[in-house]
């Protein structure tokens, strides 16, 4: 018995030629949007840190009221998120801070800082500015260096001290906010270890990108790694 063959419309078969062609493009595209491994196997990757979510900078957004965003800190070698900052601002228990417009400045714990939150306590913290990516940055600087380049604190690049290395770009227009690509931050902690961060995102679900202004914020996501018997060693490759 022979088996009839019916031709396929030719407009047909050309619609379904470009919807082909497309999944492959989206696919493709998909591809190089893929987040990099963030574990290692020595560094803290924390996600989604909530920050103050209720905290709004206009009125009418959604569960949100417009009013100050309230600072908390965060402690490196526990993982606390700490809000009662009054009690602990002049304390060894909080390596960073996150103050400011959505939280987005972060301070370090130094009590010889006036700029920083923990200003008169035993705190020993420095950050400093590396044009490296995380796992190039292999060794802190000497503890000379980083006192005479200590940033005190890093938010949005550029302002508002026009030679601060912040951490993330603001697009004016859009008013999203994109981390700075190749920057790591090399730390001394609060009780003198050296650490580096790299803070990847403000966005909850650390997007590689945002198109929606209204994206949840703040989420931090960041990852360090604090050399725990005191030497300059930031290899985590």
């Amino acid at each position: 018995m022979k088996i009839k063959m019916i031709p396929m419309n030719q407009h047909l078969f050309r619609q379904m030629l470009c919807l082909s062609a497309f999944v492959l493009l989206l696919t493709a595209c998909t591809k190089k949007v893929e987040q990099p491994v963030l574990e290692d196997g020595k560094s803290t990757v924390v996600k989604d840190l909530e920050g103050d979510i209720g905290a709004s900078m206009a009125d009418g957004i959604d569960g949100k009221v417009k009013r100050p965003f309230l600072d908390f800190y965060y402690n490196f070698k526990t993982g606390q998120k700490i809000t009662d900052t009054t009690t602990n601002a002049q304390t060894l228990n909080w390596d960073i801070g996150f103050t400011g417009i959505y939280n987005s400045m972060i301070v370090i714990n130094s009590g010889t800082d006036a700029k920083s939150p923990g200003f008169g306590g035993p705190g020993q913290g420095l950050i400093v500015s590396l044009e490296k990516t995380y796992s190039q940055v292999t060794e802190a600087p000497d503890l000379a260096y980083m006192k005479a380049n200590n940033l005190s604190f890093v938010g949005w690049d550029a302002y508002p001290q026009p030679d601060n290395r912040g951490w993330y770009f603001y697009d004016l227009k859009t008013h999203i906010s994109v981390p700075v690509k190749g920057r790591t931050f090399v730390l001394l902690t609060a009780d003198g270890k050296y650490a580096k961060l790299e803070m990847l995102n403000i966005y909850k679900g650390n997007p590689a990108v945002v198109t929606d202004l209204h994206w949840p914020a703040p989420y931090f996501n960041f990852r360090f790694f604090v050399q725990e018997d005191g030497s300059r060693n930031l290899n985590t490759n």
